[in-house]
């Protein structure tokens, strides 16, 4: 089954603290619950948009945080908790589900929201508006809004690299090289890119700032057509003869599937970035964009309230 969302996880983990009588901690839940809801290896693997967490963890670690917001779980020590007597007695009168409408009857729980504010983590998603339906926990509503964001961005980047000159592309390509590390300075990528025009390379760069090997470079502002075996063949055709094996070859646009094969059964390694690939790579390094606003994601330093003795 797929991933539950954490209102979904709300029940079941108030019933495991109940069957834990004791201690214990949103890890050992994600361990145990795993198992009983029979989630698959790959359900387990999914991650954040952002990578740093699992998806089920996180949805773990919210439905712990609803629960204790509304007096059902009480925090026992950092990352550990235990049932309260409220908990237990919610769990005698056997709901088929706990949600956040449910979780609103208890003051403590209303009195987070409204600290809260109408956040997106508390609102529903589906288009009946009601409140027991799946949810975002806060972290997935943030990364999806970041992420499509992003999205966004690089549809408009890559949609003004298209209409740009083939000089300004230029640029832009030997920009995005020096950021990532290649080519030394950017004055001696200015140079080299653009300088060959020979057999299918536009350009040579440094592999590293000592130039200890170099790297043959093929752009192609391309609008709709896409790149396929045949430009492909011909820029290999080139390296081989320089007596080189390492080229990149850029577009604006993209490859085909043969394009894509054919690269990865040569001796020679070329290595193919699309007009996705390229405008994230120039948003990964601060290519033709810039910064509008920063919201920094913290949490609580708990070394900094262990006290010496």
């Amino acid at each position: 089954m797929a991933v539950p969302n954490y209102q979904s996880l709300m029940l079941p983990l108030l019933k495991f603290a109940e069957r834990k009588g004791g201690e214990t901690s949103t890890r050992e839940a994600v361990e145990v619950l795993a198992k009983e809801l029979n989630l698959a290896e790959d359900d387990l693997r999914k991650m954040l948009p952002s990578g740093i967490q699992s998806t089920f963890s996180n949805r773990m670690g919210w439905a712990a945080t609803h629960l204790k917001k509304a007096g059902l779980l009480d925090a026992t020590r950092r990352g550990f908790y235990q049932i309260t007597d409220r908990g237990r007695d919610l769990i005698g009168k056997q709901p088929k589900s706990i949600t956040i409408k449910l979780l609103r009857q208890y003051p403590e729980f209303l009195e987070f929201q409204k600290l809260r504010g109408a956040r997106s983590g508390d609102k529903p998603h589906d288009s009946q508006g009601d409140s027991d339906v799946l949810m975002a926990t806060p972290s997935e509503a943030l990364e999806t809004a970041y992420e499509n964001l992003r999205d966004e961005l690089a549809d408009e980047l890559l949609s003004k690299l298209k209409n740009v000159s083939p000089a300004f592309f230029e640029r832009v390509v030997v920009e995005l090289l020096v950021k990532m590390g290649y080519g030394g300075s950017r004055a001696d990528a200015g140079r080299a890119i653009g300088r060959s025009g020979d057999g299918g390379i536009d350009g040579i760069i440094k592999e590293d700032k000592l130039g200890l090997d170099v790297v043959y470079i093929q752009a192609k502002r391309w609008s709709n057509n896409s790149v396929g075996r045949p430009e492909v063949m011909q820029f290999a055709g080139a390296l081989q003869g320089r007596r080189a094996n390492k080229g990149v070859f850029i577009t604006t646009s993209r490859f085909t599937d043969e394009s894509r094969r054919y690269v990865s059964q040569i001796g020679v390694k070329i290595v193919l970035i699309d007009g996705e690939q390229l405008v994230n790579l120039m948003i990964d390094h601060d290519v033709g964009v810039s910064t509008v606003s920063l919201y920094p994601v913290k949490r609580v330093d708990a070394d900094y309230f262990e006290e010496s003795i």
